[in-house]
């Protein structure tokens, strides 16, 4: 008999899990990156209290933000008229 050591039914665990990882890395490396609150560096810290509002304005509206937020937010656009449809559909 023939044991695996990795079965197939856990490939779907591993890759989401992976996914999960990966966007928490993400997140980090953006937020190390580019947030104007974390100073990284010993002379970045010791500035204190910057008014930074651009930078802050550009790191809150990124790319992805303003991708989603121009798509059209209704998904079931046919849907959407039937409780409000004055004009019945069936006789």
């Amino acid at each position: 008999m023939s044991s695996r050591w990795l079965k197939a039914e856990v490939y779907p665990l591993f890759a989401t899990t992976g996914v999960a990882v990966g966007i928490c890395v993400m997140q980090l490396v953006r937020n190390i990156t580019t947030n104007p609150e974390v100073r990284v560096t010993k002379q970045n810290r010791a500035a204190g209290v910057l008014d930074n509002h651009d930078e802050g304005r550009r790191y809150s509206q990124h790319g992805v933000r303003r991708f989603w937020l121009s798509k059209r937010r209704d998904y079931m656009q046919a849907m959407d008229k039937v409780p409000t449809d004055p004009t019945p559909t069936s006789k």
